[in-house]
């Protein structure tokens, strides 16, 4: 269902939004408005990403998981892909996370997301928090697998499985 929404709904409300654009403006001045938002939206996002990386190597630097910052360049890129891509709709989301206000809401909505997956047990984390590979405590490796779930299926139940 997600991969119809994203490759055939999407399209076509950006499409049913540029040719209103169009009519309004007509198609000069819609196709000058895709170049502008992509090229000002591909601008912004570069400068943002190199602020984040700038981020990154003084929290790693002090010995500090980057996990903020990461996340933060995470959302940057999807917003350079977006802005680059043409069309109106995804020109907002693009812009929209690119201002730090709307990317705190945004990542506030996935953790909780993402908290509930983990409740509901469709993602586990698996970790080796204090000795990671090198066994040299302090390391963090974390490893998280997903797996769909439908929710239609029932669960399974406890009958028929004994003890040793």
């Amino acid at each position: 269902m997600r991969l119809l929404f994203l490759f055939v709904v999407l399209p076509a409300v950006e499409l049913a939004l540029l040719i209103e654009v169009g009519r309004l403006i007509g198609t000069p001045g819609t196709l000058a408005l895709i170049v502008l938002t992509g090229m000002f939206g591909a601008s912004l996002a570069r400068r943002q990403g190199l602020a984040v990386i700038r981020d990154i190597q003084t929290e790693s630097a002090a010995g500090r998981l980057p996990a903020e910052s990461l996340v933060d360049g995470a959302m940057i890129l999807v917003a350079g892909a977006l802005l680059v891509t043409p069309g109106v709709l995804t020109d907002a989301v693009g812009f929209a996370c690119l201002v730090p206000g709307a990317r705190r809401i945004v990542k506030r909505v996935v953790w909780r997301a993402v908290e509930q997956a983990m409740r509901d047990g469709r993602v586990h984390v698996v970790g080796d928090f204090g000795q990671g590979p090198g066994g040299g405590p302090g390391t963090t490796v974390v490893d998280i697998e997903a797996e769909p779930v439908r929710s239609s299926s029932p669960k399974p139940s406890d009958k028929g499985t004994e003890g040793p």
